[in-house]
Formats: C-alpha cells, sequence, structure tokens
C-alpha cells in the first residue's frame, strides 16, 4: 500500500468528519497535507462568512494534527459550474442539487486536479461517508481495473448519493478512510484525541444561504415574477405567487383565505402558473414512471449497463430516503432512461436526480426530466376503460 501511495491531500472542511479522516491517514503512516476550499465569499445578510470561522476551525485541526494546510480558492469556478446552473435551473422551473454539481465539478474535479498536479499528491482523501472496491486506503487498487462506489457502514449517513456523478479518473485515487465508521465512532475518535471539532455540528442545507429564508436569498438574484395559484382540480385561483423560483413540488403552500391546506403540483414555466392541490397526499402527487437525461454511470464497463437493457436496481432522489425497486430502460437512440417503480412516490421532482443503487453499490446517478401520469390520471383512466367495459 505504501509503495503505491505515499502522499495524500485531504480535503479539511473544519468538521468533525475531514478532521478524523486526517487523522487516520496520519496514522497510517501517509505523508498528508491538508487543503482547504473556499468556494463562496459572499457574506450572509449579516455581514458574516462562514467559510472564513470553519477555516480557523481546519487550521486548528490541523495544528493537533501535525499537518500543514494551505487554502485553494475555487470562487470562480463554484460560481460557473455549480451557482449559476442553479440559478438558471431556478429560472426554469427545475429544482436543483448543487451538493451532487459541487462533487461533480469542484471536489472530485478542481480540487483533485489541484492537488495531483500542483501539490504532488498520489491520491486525494475526503470525509464523506462512501466506500469503493478499492478500500477505504486504496489497498486494493489495480491500475487496469475500474473502480466502483459502494455504500458506507453507517446507512443512515452514507454519501454515496452525493457522489453519483463523480467519474472513475477521481474515484480511482481516492481513499475514505471514515467508510467504515459510524458518525458516533468518529466523533468518539476526535473526542479521544481532543480535536475542537469533536461537538461540533454537521452542516446542514445550501452552505451560501447562511440563516436567512430561502425565498429571500433567492430573490437576491432571481427578480420575481408573480403569477397566480391555481387549483388543480376545480381551476379555481386561490392565490398569487412572487416566482416559480420560490417553490417546488410537494412544498406546502401557505395561501390565506381557504379551508384545506394546498401543495404545490406542478409549475408551468411558459405561463407563469403554479398548480396547487389540497392535502398532503392527494394522488397529483404521486408517480410511479419518470424520464432522465442520459445517465452518468460510475463504473460503465458492466455489461447491465448497457444501452436497449431493461436494469432491474434500486431508487431514490432524496438523500437519505428509503431505496425503492425499479426498472429502468435505457433507451437506444439517446441513452435516456424511463424508470418505472415498484410503487408510486411522492412528488418526484424535475431538476433533481434519481440515483441507482445495486444491492450496496451506487451505479450513478440521471438528471430527471419529465414525469410520467400522476396516480390522480392513471385512476380516472382506469374508471373510464372500467364503464366502457361495461357498456
Amino acid at each position: 500500500m505504501m509503495k503505491k501511495f505515499k502522499n495524500v491531500v485531504v480535503g479539511i472542511s473544519g468538521g468533525v468528519d475531514s478532521a478524523v479522516t486526517a487523522y487516520l491517514l496520519k496514522k497510517k503512516g501517509f505523508n498528508v497535507t491538508g487543503v482547504f476550499m473556499k468556494n463562496w465569499d459572499i457574506p450572509d445578510e449579516l455581514g458574516h462568512c462562514t467559510a472564513d470561522t470553519d477555516f480557523e476551525d481546519a487550521q486548528k485541526v490541523c495544528n493537533k494534527l501535525d499537518v500543514p494546510l494551505t487554502q485553494v480558492n475555487f470562487v470562480k469556478e463554484y460560481w460557473n459550474f455549480v451557482f449559476s446552473d442553479l440559478i438558471s435551473d431556478y429560472e426554469s422551473g427545475y429544482t436543483p442539487n448543487p451538493d451532487i454539481l459541487c462533487n461533480r465539478y469542484i471536489k472530485f474535479n478542481h480540487f483533485f486536479r489541484h492537488a495531483i498536479h500542483e501539490l504532488g499528491a498520489d491520491a486525494i482523501a475526503t470525509g464523506h461517508y462512501a466506500n469503493t472496491s478499492f478500500g477505504p486506503y486504496l489497498e486494493n487498487y489495480n491500475k487496469d481495473a475500474n473502480v466502483q462506489l459502494l455504500q458506507s457502514k453507517d446507512k443512515r449517513k452514507d454519501q454515496t448519493f452525493f457522489l453519483s456523478q463523480i467519474d472513475q479518473l477521481a474515484l480511482k485515487k481516492t481513499m475514505f478512510p471514515i467508510g467504515n465508521f459510524t458518525k458516533m465512532e468518529v466523533r468518539d475518535i476526535a473526542k479521544n484525541i481532543g480535536l475542537n471539532v469533536a461537538s461540533k455540528p454537521d452542516s446542514t442545507g445550501i452552505c451560501f444561504i447562511g440563516k436567512r429564508s430561502f425565498h429571500k436569498f433567492i430573490s437576491e438574484y432571481i427578480p420575481d415574477k408573480p403569477g397566480p395559484f391555481i387549483d388543480i382540480e376545480t381551476g379555481r385561483k386561490v392565490g398569487v405567487h412572487q416566482g416559480l423560483h420560490h417553490w417546488t413540488l410537494g412544498q406546502g403552500a401557505r395561501l390565506g383565505g381557504n379551508l384545506k391546506p394546498y401543495f404545490i403540483a406542478r409549475k408551468e414555466p411558459k405561463t407563469g402558473i403554479i398548480y396547487v392541490a389540497a392535502e398532503h397526499d392527494n394522488p397529483f402527487f404521486y408517480t410511479q414512471i419518470f424520464f432522465t437525461n442520459e445517465p452518468h454511470w460510475i463504473d460503465p464497463s458492466q455489461s447491465f449497463l448497457k444501452k436497449g437493457n431493461l436494469l432491474q436496481c434500486q431508487f431514490r432522489f432524496q438523500h437519505g430516503k428509503p431505496l425503492i425497486n425499479c426498472s429502468a430502460y435505457i433507451d437506444t437512440k439517446y441513452n435516456h432512461l424511463m424508470v418505472n417503480l415498484e410503487k408510486p412516490l411522492r412528488a418526484i421532482t424535475p431538476g433533481q436526480y434519481a440515483v441507482f443503487y445495486l444491492n450496496d453499490q451506487c451505479l450513478g446517478s440521471a438528471r430527471i426530466l419529465n414525469l410520467g401520469p400522476n396516480m390522480y390520471h392513471l385512476n380516472e383512466f382506469n374508471e373510464f376503460e372500467q364503464e366502457s367495459i361495461a357498456v
């Protein structure tokens, strides 16, 4: 192992996971260098930039572990490859996932290349809860074989969902030292060695929003375009919204003057209409079939991922949600997917990523583009068909 990989650059975020990652690498005898990635530099509404506090924590961790720490600025790259796409998607009525894009374009592209080409790293390491077929320290590395992305020991914290768009080049030379630990075990290690971040809360939500509401944040970048809320069952106008970018499918909409609770059922970018449906579990929200763009397969050499195949696997489109059995048909012409779920799911959302699994292996993901018929319309069709047969 040591002959293959000696110099390892680890992404240090200022949190407990990357701190323990650096510690475990040192303990294994690697030459470890820490890099703090600054991806956002615009202060929040109080004039505070969380990156500054995180860098201070990262510096304390590296001082404690005797690991050199450098900072690299990826603000421009983050804006061009992640944030600009996020804004464009919201303007078009989609709901994006910036964490997946950040991993694809920043951490496992720009950071990886910086570590290898500028810092002379043999490999990189991150504090993600994930595993690969090459092992947590690349002990099973094979330059002639493809690597597969596997779920972590801690299934509740598993982060393969967010890694589902990264490519072979980076993954083959990435270590995930905490992949075989639970979150509680990681915190215990940090406490036992006296790290300042042992009890630091996990970061949640979109990092650059800060403590302000999403509505307030997004309005700084996208001008409001008011439009009507329309009851999808009655066609009645039940309120006014300030723009499609403020809302996502399935989200509750507090509309004054209405006795029943409404939720977002469909957005129409061309007309500016947002259709809403009453009650949380209205069949309008449930879909069993959806369509994606061309999938990104992490290990495309696997024969069952070829065009024209019917892939039997599992799926989720939200991190942490249970995996659902599905059949995915890989189109031969455009290489898009048509996915049929074992059971209908609520609020499958265009713009989000469908992430596919085969047992413990994360196969990759594809962006959801369009939805099939919802259960309300399918039920109507079935009733009509039964009436026709009866006649």
